[in-house]
């Protein structure tokens, strides 16, 4: 629906928003990073903790030290007395990060740009070849005007 104006309406402008490209490539992108972030997740926490856990408690969201003694809780997991630190959980997160970086980024990032690179190359091969040939045309051009100059004048290519 247009106004008397001539300008979109407002339904009409969101929906141009939306239909852009990069709106849709980003919807799908976030769609598919909370389910890669969950896959890592499990990862992490059915095969990483459990490895770097077997030289401790099981769970690395266990670990902790006391800021302030005693540290206790109940059995709900909320603290009683003391100030804990769970550096377990700021590490598990931290594992999930660079497992997840990793992975971005040597299955990702790294294909992408060689093939971005390649790409780059054949294009740019190509357009040396056609500057190649434009080249050569010409001089062929001008070769092809010399020797018409010089039949007009009586004198003909080879007696040069």
């Amino acid at each position: 629906m247009v106004s008397e104006k001539n300008e979109p309406s407002l339904w009409e402008g969101f929906k141009t928003f939306l239909m852009r490209g990069n709106v849709v490539d980003l919807a799908v992108a976030v769609v598919i990073g909370a389910a890669f972030t969950n896959i890592v997740n499990s990862v992490v926490k059915g095969v990483i903790n459990p490895l770097v856990g077997a030289f401790g408690t099981k769970d690395l969201d266990h670990y902790s030290s006391c800021l302030q003694s005693p540290c206790k809780m109940n059995a709900a997991g909320e603290v009683v007395s003391g100030i804990p630190i769970m550096w377990g959980t700021v590490l598990s997160a931290t594992l999930s990060f660079v497992i997840t970086a990793a992975v971005v980024y040597f299955l990702m990032v790294l294909p992408m740009s060689k093939y971005l690179a390649r790409q780059a190359a054949r294009k740019a091969a190509k357009e040396g070849t056609q500057e190649v040939i434009e080249i050569s045309e010409l001089e062929v051009l001008k070769e092809i005007r010399d020797a018409l100059v010089a039949q007009q004048r009586g004198s003909g290519p080879s007696e040069q």
